[in-house]
Order: C-alpha cells, then structure tokens, then sequence
C-alpha cells in the first residue's frame, strides 16, 4: 500500500507558477501586481477600480453541517470544486479567508485546504502571509492608544472611563489576556482601569476591513466605529478621536487582495479573515467582487456551519455588498453525521447506518434553511476511506426523498479536480439556472426595516429551531435605546457556539424548543452590524491541553514541520 503523503508534504511537492502567469490567465497585467516573491502577490486597487463595468460571473457559495472533531473539509471542498469548475473548462476563481495564528497554533491547525486541494505556497498563507493581520492589529490598537492618550491628556471629549468599548487584540490564543488591568505603575501610565484583550480575527477593524468596497469606504467605515462612550451614554467613534487618517494608512495595502493558486494552478483570492463564531466569517467584498468581474463562476465559503457562517453570508455581506449568490454547496461527511447521530470519535470508522440516518437531521435543518434565502442547493459528501457504499447510498436516498436535493460523492481530497468533476457540473448547471430551480430568487430572512429584537427572534426560531430568545433587562433597553439611536436597519450578527444549532456546544443533531440566552450586545458602527453575544462565546480564545504549536517546529534543512 502507498505511503498517504501529508498536506504539507503535498503542498512541498506542487509544481507552482510563477503568480505572474497566473495573473496573466486571469487577464491580470503583470504591472497590476505586487508580488510577495515568486507565488504571491497583491492586486492593485487602481487597477481593481478599472474592472467597475464588467459584467459578474455568478457567486457560489459553500457552506456546511455543524463542525464536529470528525471533520468536515469545506476548504478542502471550496478548492476541489473550484478546480473541478476549471477542469471542466469553467473560467473559475477561489475566494477563502486568511488564516489566524491562534487557531494554526492552538486546535485546528492551517486552513488552505488539504491533501489533493489546497492553495499554496501553504506555509506561508498558514504563517503571516502579506502582513494583513499584522496592518489590521496596528490599525486596531492605535485607536487604542489613541483613546488612551486622549483621556490622559484631558479628556476633552468627556470620555467616561468605566465605559471604554475598544479592548487590544492580539493574533493568537491567549486567556491570560481576556480579563487584565491596564495603566498600572502610577500617574504617568494613565488612568488604570479593568480591560482585556480579543483576537485580531474578532476586531471590528476586520470586520470593517472585509465589509469596504474601496479605500475611501474604509475610511468612513473606520470613522464609524465606536471606541467608547461618555458619562452622558453619548457614542464616542473613531472619527471624534482622530483615528481614521492614520488607520487607513495602515491598511492601504492590506486592503489590496492577495492572489495565490491551487496545487492545480488555478486563481484564488485569499483575503481577510473575520471569526464566524463571531464575526460575519467571511472574505473581503474587495476580494469577492474583484473576482466576479474576473471569472465566470467564482466558488467562496463561509465559516463554520451555515446556521452562522451561511445565513451570515447572506444576511450581512450580500446585503451590504449587493451581491446575489446562485447557489449553494452544503458540505457534509459520513462521519460527521454519525457524530451528529451519537457516535462517538473512536466507532466513526465502523458503518452504522443508524446513527447516521438520525444524524442526517442536521443535514436536512441545513438544507431548509439555505432554502428560506431561496438559493438553490446541492449536498457534497466529502468521502473518507472509511464511508461504505450502504452509508453513502442512504444519504443520497434521504437526500432526493426528503429534501429534493441531489447529494454527490467527492474525492478531492485523495484525486483534486478528478473527484468533483460530477459536482461541478451540478453546481455550473445550477448557477446558471436558479430561477428555473426555485422560482423565488436570492432574498434575505428579514427586512432592513424589522426592529432589532424581532430580527434576532427571527434568526432563532427560523434557522436554530429555537422556541424563543430571552435576555435580562439591561440588554432589552439596550436593543430598544440602539433601535432608538437610529440603528434599528442594521443586520444582526450572532455570537455563538458553532458545534450546535443551540448555544450548548454539546447538543447535536437538530435540536427543536430550545430558548437563546443573549448575554451582550455590541455596536459595530463601522461595520454596520449589532454583535449579539448568546451563551458561553469567547472572543478570546484559548489554547487547548495539547496545542498544536508543541509539533510545529523546523527540521534540519530548515523546512517548518508539523503546521498542517
């Protein structure tokens, strides 16, 4: 039997172009790239803007199950189906988030795919890639000290101390920095006060980051963000702080998208990275729309399953961004779904056809769901070498007589484009047919004009299955004062557990009857959305018993070990 070959060592062995061919397949002119060595490089924005009266190719999303520790593969899959997509010869684009630090050294490791579909140069994407997180945690925590300095010297805006919004980040998983006291070692060091730190992938400057149509909406949006209040509860933004000017420097080249390829040497924009247990999940609109001009089709993700990343997708970014999705990809496998049926890490690999059919209700709540925004739908089983022929004919029978979807086998994983040529041809077909298919077109799950209140109830009863949403009063005044305020048509971005439809992480399947508890919310003025914070959610994350950075390490010829 062959040797299985790693990711990394997979990726090590690409024969990759050199990103100015890549470019040029692209129609890219090689004066409109910025190249980061031989295979990466960023994408004039100048340029960019001369792309504004192209037609758009047609915006697939992919999305998937709830994640389980068995593993789901909706990278993997969002670069199989792009290169399936080219195979079958679609001119077709990839657009994924960037990596954060924390996850790559604490639990989960890198995100640029795996085995037979990946985007590469893969260590460096995994590691710090262009600099973006690095530009968007400066830009972060100079508002900081901005805001810090402002109080210190005189406080002219009436900042109330008790009440400063704007915490630090860092990239990377560190609890000992949630909860901390800062300015501590007398008058000169300020004003101490209780304090902490959020993961740069958590930051309102990402968010805003990868909401901005263009340099000068950065700015705006960066102007909008509040950093902290007064003791009269006025909103203290960006702007009245003098912040935006000198962020927008930061970032001007980070806001230019970065092109890389797949192991196939097919396009992909990796850009921008916002935690979708958090945040909205999903890559820049720069990125997204540059690529629709660019490529007939053009394959995304959003994070984590789609009662957060997907109904995020399409609720904040198509709504702030215009963009009008054609069809959705929902990722599944065989041992998820027994995971989600009850079984339990260790029997994943035996067939049991049981568990799987009761775990197959997480799949169908999916499915439902990604019809109530009226795009169509098909399920890809991401294939492992332990599925048996019996499990995978029970998912597609399920599928077809209970959902009215086709469920297609892929093995892109183990054979790249060859194991989603089936799946692409579904999918091309389906992005060029979606009214034929569902009638109703692309819409959102609740109006602009919907109060805040209402709107969260609505994302917790039609997309969790709960029975309602319940909050102390502190948070009910805050939505009515928010409503109030004038911010009552921003969209509502959930902050909860990704493993459940619940706000319990260990409650799988597709829980019905449940009640979300809302605990905080918080205004991303610059990024247009309110952050609702339901259960036991971190904005911090932190290493788990064994993190992966105890395996990350060089070997003696100085290639890194032990990332993916």
């Amino acid at each position: 039997m062959a040797e299985v070959m790693s990711d990394i060592a997979i990726a090590r062995a690409a024969a990759m172009r050199p990103i100015q061919a890549v470019g040029e397949a692209l129609g890219i002119p090689e004066t409109a790239l910025h190249a980061h060595g031989r295979h990466i490089a960023k994408l004039d924005l100048g340029w960019i803007e001369s792309l504004r009266d192209r037609p758009d190719g047609k915006l697939i999303l992919v999305t998937a199950i709830n994640p389980t520790p068995a593993g789901e593969g909706k990278t993997t899959t969002t670069v199989g189906l792009g290169d399936g997509l080219n195979k079958i010869g679609k001119r077709a684009m990839i657009c994924l988030r960037e990596p954060s630090l924390g996850p790559c050294f604490g639990m989960k490791g890198g995100a640029a795919g795996g085995g037979y579909a990946q985007i590469v140069p893969m260590e460096q994407i995994n590691l710090h890639f262009t600099g973006d997180f690095h530009a968007i945690g400066s830009a972060h925590n100079l508002l900081a000290a901005l805001l810090d300095n402002h109080i210190y010297w005189g406080n002219q805006l009436q900042i109330d101390e008790r009440r400063v919004a704007w915490r630090r980040v860092v990239d990377m998983n560190d609890r000992a920095l949630r909860s901390i006291v800062s300015s501590l070692g007398g008058v000169a060091n300020g004003f101490p006060r209780e304090d902490g730190f959020d993961i740069t992938v958590a930051s309102e400057v990402m968010a805003v980051f990868c909401l901005a149509t263009d340099i000068q909406d950065l700015e705006r949006r960066l102007g909008r963000m509040v950093a902290a209040y007064t003791r009269d509860k006025r909103p203290v933004t960006a702007a009245d702080l003098q912040a935006p000017g000198a962020m927008t420097v930061l970032l001007k080249d980070a806001l230019m998208p970065n092109l890389v390829q797949t192991l196939e040497n097919n396009p992909a924009f990796v850009h921008g990275g916002p935690f979708a247990n958090i945040a909205h999940g999903c890559n820049s609109v720069m990125a997204t729309r540059t690529a629709l001009k660019l490529a007939d089709y053009v394959v995304t993700e959003a994070g984590f399953g789609a009662d957060l990343g997907a109904e995020k997708f399409f609720d904040i970014k198509c709504r702030k961004a215009g963009l009008e999705p054609a069809a959705a990809v929902i990722v599944a496998t065989v041992r998820a779904l027994k995971m989600h049926g009850g079984v339990g890490k260790d029997a994943l690999a035996t067939e049991n056809l049981e568990a799987l059919e009761a775990g197959l209700a997480n799949l169908a709540r999916h499915v439902t769901n990604v019809r109530k925004f009226g795009v169509p739908a098909v399920v890809a089983i991401n294939q492992f070498v332990t599925d048996t022929g019996a499990e995978h004919a029970l998912i597609q029978d399920y599928c077809r007589r209970e959902l009215g979807v086709e469920a297609i086998i892929c093995s892109h994983w183990a054979n790249g484009s060859a194991g989603t040529e089936e799946l692409a041809r579904f999918v091309a077909d389906l992005a060029d047919t979606p009214h034929q298919r569902d009638g109703l077109g692309f819409r959102h799950l609740y109006p602009d004009a919907m109060p805040l209140w209402t709107k969260l109830r609505t994302i917790a009863t039609e997309i969790y299955g709960a029975a309602d949403i319940i909050a102390d009063k502190t948070v009910r005044a805050r939505f009515r004062e928010l409503d109030e305020a004038g911010y009552g048509h921003f969209p509502i971005c959930v902050a909860k557990t990704q493993y459940s439809f619940s706000t319990d992480p260990n409650l799988k399947g597709a829980p019905t009857g449940h009640v979300v508890p809302i605990r905080e919310v918080r205004l991303s003025g610059g990024a247009e959305f309110l952050v609702v914070v339901c259960g036991e959610i971190m904005t911090m994350p932190g290493l788990p018993r064994s993190p992966a950075a105890h395996s990350i390490r060089l070997d003696e010829a100085g290639a890194v070990e032990g990332l993916f």
